[in-house]
């Protein structure tokens, strides 16, 4: 069982977690023809935008409701009202989600009763649908941000049903935002190799996935999820939950359709892809594929050629409590030792690792417990970069952001594959880590240095 330490500190230092909204906003960012709108600040939506931008090298969808300090004193329901109108008239989306920020819960919108107004006010948008959300980024991480728009996304526009199992062959996805959308890619066609037809939601594999389009601008999302595919997931033979954070999620749409689900911790790893693999196998009646029986014997020899290298070797990881809870078995099965594990709020599930202790704080921490338990190498997003550099050790990064490096929204870490790749890439990194080392030489070999020095020190004695 983990300890989690909160740290004491009256601030962060160097800021690990990314805020709720803009999880938030990429769970929408993983509908199809979706509009994220954030009640709240225009540089509170700059800032997000310039995130999303950085990471994914795309153009991102992203409004905001512009609150001005007059709005924030007087009340800012108008500028929901008016900017969903917008919108609806200009952009003409099939979803929006309203995400609040830090300045608009402070103030205490109701965006509830703001939607309600706009619905009186505008009946000729009587089909658009408007998702709110209470994301407030002085609580939570981007990871709860995003369960919250899925849970949102699920309340909204999953009926209630009694059809479960109409649709033998769908099967639902909830995927946590520690997936990326080569992540997604990798488990949609790893379903799809049993005979079975994946409904991802939020599918980032079909619209964040680095593809171009005809369109030289797009104000909306460009694939993702149809609003129309998320209504028939009750009609589903079953569903998979990937990451302890949707669990909310996952209770109210087993709660709403009846059918069943199986959650995963993780898909990192020999033992956490067969226990997804032999689910598949049950759902679909099918046996195994010969090509996974094929990934699956690779990952056991990368198992072995890595285990010199990955064997009690020191590493730090800060993550989000999800991406954290997939890495660290990962890691610990190889006989690694997280000597430091930093995540950036409290999160239940995480209390079930057998790692020793988990820090609830900031980069400076992972920086200070790194130092003092004479860590190896670092595992976090873009902002660990210069951490590493202070103390000299190689960063490989995971999470989100990545922004200064190409590709790593498209990396696949899931999987027999995802996880043989990323054995390789942490064998790779310790051992480049220390070609330097001086070669070793005996003070009793002839031809040693030491040894011929000792020897001329003798003759001159004589």
């Amino acid at each position: 069982m983990a300890e989690l330490i909160k740290s004491n500190k009256a601030l962060a230092v160097n800021p690990l977690k990314v805020s709720q909204p803009l999880g938030a906003a990429l769970a929408f960012l993983g509908v199809n023809r979706a509009l994220p709108l954030m009640h709240g600040a225009q540089g509170c939506t700059a800032f997000g935008k310039v995130f999303f931008v950085r990471h994914f090298r795309e153009p991102i969808p992203l409004q905001t409701t512009a609150m001005d300090p007059i709005a924030s004193i007087m009340g800012a329901d108008d500028n929901i009202i008016e900017a969903l109108a917008t919108l609806a008239q200009k952009s003409q989306p099939d979803v929006i989600g309203l995400v609040t920020t830090g300045l608009s819960e402070t103030q205490g919108t109701d965006i509830a009763r703001a939607i309600k107004t706009f619905r009186a006010a505008h009946p000729e948008y009587a089909d658009l649908t408007v998702v709110p959300v209470n994301t407030p980024d002085f609580l939570g991480c981007l990871e709860t941000g995003f369960a919250l728009a899925v849970d949102a996304l699920i309340a909204t526009l999953v009926p209630e049903t009694a059809h479960a199992g109409r649709r033998p062959k769908q099967v639902n996805v909830l995927a946590s935002a520690m997936l990326t959308p080569g992540d997604v890619e990798a488990i949609k066609a790893w379903i799809e190799a049993f005979g079975l037809r994946p409904l991802v939601l939020p599918d980032l594999a079909d619209s964040l996935d680095g593809h171009l389009i005809p369109a030289e601008f797009a104000s909306l999302t460009i694939g993702g999820t149809p609003r129309n595919e998320i209504a028939s997931m009750g009609e589903s033979v079953a569903t998979l939950v990937i990451g302890a954070s949707l669990a909310k999620a996952a209770d109210r749409l087993k709660a709403r359709t009846g059918v069943p689900d199986y959650r995963f911790t993780g898909l990192m790893g020999l033992a956490a892809c067969d226990a997804f693999t032999q689910t598949l196998a049950e759902i679909s009646g099918q046996p195994v594929p010969a090509q996974l029986e094929r990934q699956r014997a690779q990952l056991q020899d990368a198992m072995v050629d890595s285990h010199f290298m990955l064997g009690f070797a020191r590493l730090a990881l800060a993550a989000d409590p999800d991406l954290l809870a997939m890495f660290a078995p990962f890691l610990a099965g190889m006989g690694a030792e997280i000597v430091a594990a930093v995540t950036p709020i409290r999160a239940e599930s995480l209390a079930a690792l057998d790692i020793g202790r988990i820090s609830i704080g900031d980069l400076e921490d992972l920086e200070h417990h790194a130092r003092r338990h004479a860590a190896q190498l670092l595992l976090t997003n873009s902002h660990g970069a210069e951490t590493a550099r202070r103390l000299g050790l190689p960063l490989l990064r995971i999470g989100f952001p990545q922004y200064d490096l190409v590709g790593g929204y498209a990396r696949a870490w899931v999987g027999y594959r995802g996880s043989r790749q990323a054995l390789f890439d942490l064998a790779n990194i310790l051992q480049s880590a220390h070609h330097d080392t001086q070669v070793y030489r005996s003070l009793y070999r002839q031809d040693s240095p030491h040894a011929a020095g000792a020897a001329a020190g003798a003759d001159r004695a004589h």
